[in-house]
């Protein structure tokens, strides 16, 4: 894991000696064990490494390459070692020396600027051909590690952080207004519909899945690869699907293990880290090795208000699970004290941006304090798991048998489904009629949308609406969409991968760990978006798939639980309650800023705080609540821009 960063002189023009100094002085802060740097005539690398594995210890990091004139700086963890190793022909006893970022400089010199395509993992790399005076990077497939850059008239500069640029004396810290004017118009989690765009005018992100090409001062920027399958799968039986599907989760857990630290997992009570726990947990035990398994329960005096169908304490699926796989130490984090308004500007630190997934922010970051205090150097999560292997849309799957008239097939699964889950086929074939007809249940009545954020005059001047609609982007929260194309959407849509790699790769940056998601492995998300749809909806099982696969994984308690789902982060309001008159009165400064006033909706904020001014615990995920949340967030991160 690396901090990196990069000046380029352009036009002939050499890096300034204190432009060098500024680059190495900002990477200095991160997690790490060396800080390493090349420098020639017009180019200076540098770059923060903190050694995860046994052959990055004490690696060159940039690499140099004298015999072909390259250098390459990267943050990378790669997982298809073995098969780049076959493929160019490095030798037995030189592979298990060999670091990412050499491996890296091996596959550039094989196949130029198609290398990316040939790496799987977790990497942002800068390739710079000394010879040629080009300069070559790449960002993954999924976004999981940053790469941003600025680019003037004299000098490009990267870095795996916005931090380091903006020190350089060219950079403006200016906000890009069209960047602010998405993030508060979108309602759900990511940022911006512009995947190149970052909150500061000047900073650009290479996108996930993109490779970039600077030379003679002209930038091109490629996408190189997708996520998405070639062709549909095609297998003769059940047992075939289910074999298949835990050879490749399996294989995507076992190459994430690669660390001669301790291993970590996020351990819901759920399918999806419940699995990944359980491969893990069998492996590192050939290791000599346990897993330390990291949980969320709520504070002691919470009082859980959810339906009886969602569960905010899981700690009884979570016991076994972890009695079932056995190899784990238990880590439940409770983080007395913690609330997402207590972390508001630690937050902001990291992630170098606004965001808006606060309602976990507080056991997130606690996950990650223990983790450390634990020695752990790759923390695994099951995040994506809803989408790939766990997935299971039953309406949609119901709504079409029934356009299909397979009567039988439809009455067999109603009642399967029902006798499962406790739920009526009347009630199933009304949420069915409604998936096929949606202009006769009424349509969404509002109630679970936030209010705008954006004030009325700045949407206006900036154009938001109608950009996000040329864009395409749904403010509704996609609810127009099937299941089956809101999956493929979430895996298309580059913006989400920047929101989830930035989260990833700067709590790494911050914490010294690497989290890794094997659910979403690019091998995984193909296998999964190449399954039919009755392999996940099946017999009355929804999630049929991995409920089938993990028969001898996880215990029935879990594998089997039909009726109980786990809300995690129930107890963020009962949390903030001790500090909402703080954070009312915080919102009243900003409804009195008329430089703030220019950027967010005076008006409704005000509104809200007189709806919201004694929230019950219950109200947690009301609409009103997260907003004005949201809103200190926002407000917190123009304070400390504008005032500067």
């Amino acid at each position: 894991m690396s901090a990196l960063g990069g000046v380029i002189g352009l036009n002939g023009e050499p890096v300034p000696p204190q432009t060098a100094e500024l680059m190495q002085e900002a990477l200095q802060p991160y997690a790490g064990d060396a800080l390493e740097h090349w420098e020639g005539d017009r180019c200076f690398l540098a770059c923060r490494a903190l050694w995860l594995t046994s052959e990055s210890i004490g690696s060159s990091n940039p690499c140099h390459d004298p015999a072909s004139g390259l250098v390459v700086v990267a943050d990378a963890m790669l997982d298809n070692r073995d098969e780049l190793f076959e493929a160019i022909g490095v030798p037995g006893k030189q592979r298990f020396l060999m670091s990412d970022t050499e491996l890296i400089l091996r596959s550039y010199l094989r196949w130029g600027e198609h290398a990316p395509s040939h790496l799987l993992g977790d990497f942002a790399f800068v390739v710079w051909d000394v010879s040629r005076r080009r300069l070559f990077g790449a960002r993954d497939l999924c976004g999981n590690r940053t790469l941003y850059y600025t680019h003037g008239s004299r000098q490009f500069a990267f870095s795996s952080a916005i931090a380091p640029l903006l020190t350089l004396p060219c950079v403006s810290t200016q906000l890009d207004e069209a960047w602010l004017a998405e993030f508060m118009a979108i309602q759900v989690m990511f940022e911006s519909a512009d995947s190149q765009a970052t909150a500061y005018a000047d900073v650009r992100q290479l996108p996930p899945a993109h490779s970039f090409l600077l030379d003679e001062g002209r930038l091109q920027l490629r996408r190189y690869g997708t996520l998405l399958p070639e062709k549909p799968l095609q297998l003769h039986s059940n047992g075939e699907y289910e074999e298949a599907f835990r050879e490749v989760l399996k294989q995507a857990v076992q190459c994430r293990l690669r660390t001669y630290r301790q291993v970590g997992v996020t351990l819901s009570g759920g399918l999806d880290s419940g699995i990944v726990a359980s491969y893990a947990a069998r492996e590192l035990k050939a290791q000599g090795k346990l897993l330390h398994a990291f949980s969320h329960v709520p504070a002691r005096d919470f009082v859980d208000w959810t339906a009886r169908s969602r569960a905010a304490d899981e700690t009884p699926y979570i016991e076994a699970t972890l009695n079932h796989i056995g190899n784990t130490r238990a880590n439940y984090v409770e983080c007395t004290g913690e609330s997402p308004l207590s972390g508001v500007n630690q937050w902001l630190d990291t992630l170098e941006m606004p965001y808006k997934y606060f309602e976990n922010s507080f056991w997130v970051k606690g996950i990650f304090e223990r983790a450390r205090g634990e020695g752990v150097g790759v923390l695994l999560t099951g995040a994506k798991g809803n989408n790939t292997i766990s997935w299971g849309p039953v309406v949609d799957y119901y709504a079409e048998l029934l356009k299909q008239f397979r009567w039988i097939r439809l009455y067999k699964e109603l009642y399967l489904y029902g006798k499962h889950r406790g739920i009526r086929r009347t009630r199933l074939l009304s949420l069915v009629g409604r998936r096929l007809w949606p202009w006769q249940g009424g349509g969404r009545d509002g109630s679970d949308t936030i209010p705008p954020l954006i004030a009325p005059e700045f949407a206006r001047r900036t154009a938001v609406w109608s950009k996000l609609n040329e864009a395409g982007i749904s403010l509704d929260n996609g609810s127009r969409l099937s299941s089956l194309e809101a999956r493929r959407e979430h895996f298309e849509n580059l913006a989400i991968h920047n929101m989830t790699g930035n989260k990833s790769s700067k709590l790494s940056l911050r914490y010294g760990i690497w989290e890794r998601d094997p659910t979403c492995d690019a091998r995984v998300v193909r296998f999964c978006l190449s399954v039919p749809m009755q392999q996940y909806v099946q017999n009355g099982l929804d999630r049929a798939l991995i409920r089938r696969a993990a028969k001898h994984d996880l215990p029935d308690a879990v594998r089997l639980n039909y009726r109980v789902r786990g809300v995690q982060g129930a107890d963020w309001l009962h949390r903030s309650l001790p500090a909402w008159p703080e954070l009312l009165a915080e919102l009243e400064q900003l409804c009195d800023d008329p430089q703030l006033s220019a950027y967010m909706h005076v008006e409704q904020i005000r509104k809200t705080m007189q709806e919201t001014a004694s929230p019950a615990v219950d109200q947690a995920f009301e609409p009103n609540t997260r907003f004005l949340v949201r809103c200190l967030i926002l407000y917190r991160f123009l304070k400390r821009h504008l005032a500067g």
